[in-house]
């Protein structure tokens, strides 16, 4: 097993970032014009990580934990929305590890069907993922097997601290950066990246303001969890070692968009580029679309599209 800094921070991510890089693909960021989308901005920078292997950002965070762990032979489990299911499955079949994925009710079709395609023992039940999480720790303690969290976790964090990398790598110019907010991993992760350098927006669902109710608290605290993203971006409560993090280096005003804003953004990202995302994925576009982050004029935006797992697009039709 390789010896990885277990800091969260610029080292650790890109110590992480070399160990995982054979297993990943470098996603890419591309400019398109404001005007298209009817935004007053010249140009927008979109990082299209939702061409990721397995439909979303999270396989970054479950090879550096596959491969920065010793795992047995009882494998690993993971609890997830849906999203970071798919990622441990598809990470752990690539590896040769077995894998146990407790998802809620909630999780979509789509999601369930790539978490069996890849070979992992499921597991449905319990509304919300705070129910799969307790799930996912009972088999943990029954089995032995290493439990990979979906966000809370060190590894976890600097594997998604990466996409970071490669934004500033392919986009030194930027001011901002817009991500969406469930756990926050990912947003921890960029964060512990950026170290401040831009202005890191966290963008939520209206109905799973996990950060915003952390911030006002003072620390992580119970929000709603729910909203047509619930299965990626409601987790319940903010993860207490993002916390720190968001606290330090991402702007405090977080930015709500409802579900009538993320829908929109996922038919516009769909009419003018052929872009299909899922809510979750589409949430930090929402913001910008609707108006609810208004940049400067001179302002450089990039957003991250973090995820498309998702059957909105159904080619048999």
């Amino acid at each position: 097993m390789a010896d990885v800094a277990k800091a969260v921070d610029r080292q650790g991510i890109a110590t992480t970032y070399e160990l995982i890089r054979p297993h990943i693909r470098q996603t890419p960021l591309i400019t398109v014009a404001g005007e298209d989308f009817g935004l007053p901005t010249s140009s927008l920078r979109l990082k299209l990580e939702f061409m990721q292997h397995a439909g979303s950002f999270k396989p970054r965070g479950a090879f550096a934990n596959l491969l920065t762990r010793d795992v047995p032979a009882a494998g690993v489990v993971a609890a997830s929305g849906g999203n970071h299911g798919v990622a441990v499955a598809f990470a752990a079949n690539r590896l040769g590890k077995k894998a146990a994925i407790f998802v809620p009710t909630i999780a979509s079709r789509s999601k369930i069907e790539m978490i069996t395609r890849h070979g992992a023992e499921i597991h449905v039940g319990g509304d919300r993922y705070a129910d799969a999480l307790a799930a996912s720790e009972r088999h943990v303690a029954a089995s032995g097997a290493v439990a990979i969290h979906a966000f809370d976790q060190a590894e976890t964090m600097l594997g998604q601290g990466s996409v970071g990398l490669e934004i500033e790598r392919d986009a030194p110019e930027i001011d901002t950066l817009l991500v969406a907010v469930g756990g926050g991993g990912l947003i921890g992760g960029i964060a512990a990246w950026y170290e401040g350098r831009i202005k890191i927006v966290a963008v939520e669902s209206d109905g799973a303001p996990t950060l915003r109710d952390a911030l006002a608290a003072g620390r992580p605290v119970d929000a709603p969890a729910g909203g047509i993203a619930a299965d990626s971006l409601a987790p319940r409560r903010i993860g207490e070692r993002v916390f720190p993090l968001a606290r330090e280096f991402v702007a405090p005003d977080v930015v709500l968009v409802r579900d009538k804003d993320i829908r929109a953004a996922q038919r516009v990202l769909w009419a003018n580029l052929r872009v299909v995302t899922e809510p979750g994925g589409a949430a930090a576009f929402a913001a910008l679309l609707s108006g609810a982050y208004r940049p400067e004029r001179s302002e450089r935006v990039a957003v991250l599209l973090c995820g498309a797992n998702t059957t909105a697009v159904n080619f048999d039709e």
